[in-house]
C-alpha cells in the first residue's frame, strides 16, 4: 500500500495548462528576437540611454571645461571669451570718447569766448566804467563756462551710468556687447539681470575706479583669474550674471 502527496489525498493528477498557453499565475514568455536584447521584467524602472560614464548636466554646470555652459532656457550655450569681451569694452569706450570729445569742445569753445571777452577789456581805459562793466560781463561769462563744463561732465557722469546700467538691465547688452554677438544673463535663470543685477553689476567697477582707476582695471581684468571656467568677473560673482556667446 503505497500512500500518495498528502496535498493530493485523492490522488488526483494535477491539471496540465494546454500545450503552448501558460497557466494561471504563469508569466507568459514573449519569443525571443535574435538580436534583441530582453526587455526588463514588470516593475523594474526603465532608465534613459547615457553614455558610459555620462552625468546629468545641472544648470550653472560647465561641460569639461570646453568653454559652453548650461542655462536655464537657453540649454548649453558659450560662454564669451576674453578677446570678445574686450572688444566690446573697445567699442563702448569709443562711444564714450565721442560724447565726451564733444562735451569737452564745448567747453573749451566757451572758454575761449570768454577768454576773448577778457583780451577785449584790454583795450579800454581801467579807470573808465566801459573797462569796469567789460570786465564784469567777462567775468560772468567765465564763470558760466566753468559752471556749464562741470555741468556737461556730470551730464556725461549720468549718462555713463544710464548707458552701462539700463541697457544691460533690459537688453543684457550695451552696443559693443550686441556688435560682438555677447549677451549678460543671470546665471541661474537664463533672463537679463534687471534693475538690482545691472546697477550691481555696473557700481563694483566704479567703486573700484575711486582708486585711481586701478581697482576699476582689476575687476575688469579678474575673469580671468576665475578658476571654475565660466570667466565670471567679481563684478559677475557679485551680480549673479555671466557673459555667453549669443
Amino acid at each position: 500500500m503505497s500512500f500518495g502527496d498528502p496535498n493530493n489525498p485523492y490522488g488526483q493528477q494535477p491539471q496540465q495548462p494546454p500545450q503552448g498557453q501558460p497557466g494561471y499565475g504563469y508569466p507568459q514568455q514573449q519569443p525571443q528576437q535574435p538580436g534583441v536584447p530582453p526587455q526588463q521584467g514588470y516593475g523594474y524602472p526603465q532608465q534613459p540611454a547615457q553614455p558610459y560614464g555620462a552625468a546629468p548636466q545641472a544648470p550653472g554646470t560647465l561641460q569639461a571645461n570646453n568653454g559652453y555652459i548650461n542655462v536655464p532656457v537657453l540649454g548649453t550655450v558659450q560662454v564669451a571669451t576674453m578677446g570678445a569681451r574686450f572688444g566690446a569694452r573697445l567699442i563702448d569706450a569709443v562711444i564714450y570718447g565721442v560724447v565726451y570729445a564733444i562735451i569737452s569742445a564745448i567747453g573749451l569753445a566757451g572758454a575761449a569766448g570768454a577768454a576773448k571777452s577778457i583780451e577785449d577789456c584790454n583795450g579800454l581805459d581801467p579807470l573808465g566804467s566801459e573797462y569796469q562793466t567789460c570786465v564784469n560781463d567777462a567775468s560772468a561769462a567765465a564763470g558760466g563756462v566753468i559752471a556749464g563744463f562741470f555741468g556737461f561732465i556730470l551730464l556725461f557722469a549720468i549718462v555713463g551710468l544710464l548707458y552701462e546700467w539700463l541697457m544691460v538691465a533690459f537688453f543684457g547688452a550695451t552696443v559693443g556687447k550686441m556688435a560682438l554677438g555677447l549677451r549678460v544673463l543671470k546665471e541661474n535663470t537664463g533672463q537679463v539681470p534687471g534693475i538690482g543685477g545691472g546697477f550691481i553689476r555696473w557700481i563694483v567697477p566704479m567703486v573700484g575706479a575711486i582708486l585711481c582707476g586701478i581697482g576699476q582695471l582689476l575687476v575688469y581684468l579678474s575673469p580671468f583669474f576665475d578658476n571654475s571656467g565660466k570667466l565670471q568677473g567679481w563684478h559677475d560673482r557679485a551680480a549673479g550674471t555671466i557673459v555667453i556667446k549669443k
